[in-house]
């Protein structure tokens, strides 16, 4: 029998045992929230949807790097340090990602990616017909760059910071090395307002409107390159014409209205940061450093394995967490938990999982 679909699509879907158990545990308290939509934040929304009402989109206005004034709203989030032609606008940072992966790569190339971190690169370069290889960051008290394999047919390195899920940031040194590679360096900074910014005009910076402004349901994000945009990216993007005009036009007052939100985001996780850190203090259990982001890992007990231990938690005392396996990270056992929940299910949850755990 012929082949339906393309081999890049050779993941499997198999459920897993922690999504299986999520379909019949109820009224658990969930340490896992990653959307800002449906974290209890105050949004300005009349003024949201008025910048949405934009006459203007009504007009159809086709531009390869996206509309100037979205564009010129781009760099004042950056406080003028960028230009507008070094920005493209994308429908998401997936998307960036994968019109930088064209750019960069052939199929059967490689991208440098960091471990640990989100597993969402894995698929993107699979649907490029690009093989992903993992570069490591090991954890001594912070997290710092360790070995990074450049292969023969390494096309592009990936770094994410601040890091979802540890939270770290990338110290100068170790950015000045991966740039000194000498390969094309994409920086995914969607997190930046959440932690320590890394200021480099040698990377090809990604960001949007999920995180900057807790909007993801937007469909908004952007390429910042070193440089003016390279004209075959702009070809590119002239293919797709992807961002929707009533956001472009809505782009600056969107961000001008997003620090409030931003500010909401900064003092929550501080806080569940610091009922972790005090809650953790004298147990078996090890918050791990976090420089910034919405996630914490936490160091947990090896008597089970993650898997076992997510699961019972639970199953058992009725919280939810996420393992570090999740994440590609090297050894067990970790947790990971999100510093976005709602302050009263992080400490009620948190105290039932100490509880457990212990």
């Amino acid at each position: 029998m012929k082949r339906l679909y393309s081999s890049r699509l050779d993941w499997g879907t198999p459920e897993n045992r922690i999504a299986a158990l999520r379909t019949r545990v109820r009224g658990y308290h969930d340490l896992t929230v990653s959307n800002p939509t449906q974290a209890g934040l105050a949004y300005p929304e009349d003024e949201i949807v008025e910048a949405l009402a934009s006459a203007a989109a009504l007009r159809y206005q086709p531009s390869p790097l996206g509309l100037l004034s979205a564009r010129e709203a781009v760099c004042r989030y950056y406080d003028g340090a960028v230009s507008p032609d070094s920005v493209l606008l994308t429908a998401s940072t997936s998307e960036a990602y994968s019109y930088l992966l064209k750019l960069f790569c052939d199929p059967g190339d490689e991208v440098l990616v960091p471990t640990p971190s989100y597993p969402l690169f894995d698929f993107l370069a699979s649907l490029e017909g690009v093989r992903p290889i993992p570069y490591r960051f090991d954890y001594d008290g912070q997290w710092h760059l360790a070995d990074v394999p450049v292969t023969e047919r390494a096309r592009a390195i990936i770094v994410v910071s601040p890091n979802n899920p540890t939270g770290a940031s990338i110290s100068n040194a170790d950015i000045d090395r991966l740039i000194s590679i000498g390969l094309p360096v994409i920086l995914d900074e969607v997190f930046r307002d959440y932690g320590e910014a890394v200021e480099s005009g040698q990377v090809f910076r990604l960001n949007g409107l999920s995180k900057a402004a807790a909007l993801p349901q937007m469909k908004l994000g952007w390429i910042v390159c070193p440089g003016k945009v390279p004209d075959a990216l702009e070809l590119i993007a002239d293919t797709y014409l992807s961002v929707g005009a009533p956001v472009q036009h809505a782009l600056p007052k969107l961000l001008d209205l997003a620090p409030p939100v931003r500010n909401q985001i900064r003092e929550r996780c501080a806080v569940n940061l610091q009922v972790l850190r005090a809650k953790l203090g004298g147990t078996p259990l090890t918050p791990l450093r976090v420089d910034g982001g919405w996630t914490a890992p936490v160091e947990i007990l090896k008597t089970r394995s993650e898997e076992e231990w997510v699961c019972r938690l639970l199953e058992d005392a009725g919280v939810l967490v996420q393992p570090g396996y999740f994440y590609d990270f090297r050894r067990e056992a970790f947790i990971i938990v999100s510093l976005l929940t709602q302050p009263s299910t992080f400490e009620t949850g948190l105290d039932r999982a100490v509880s457990y755990l212990c």
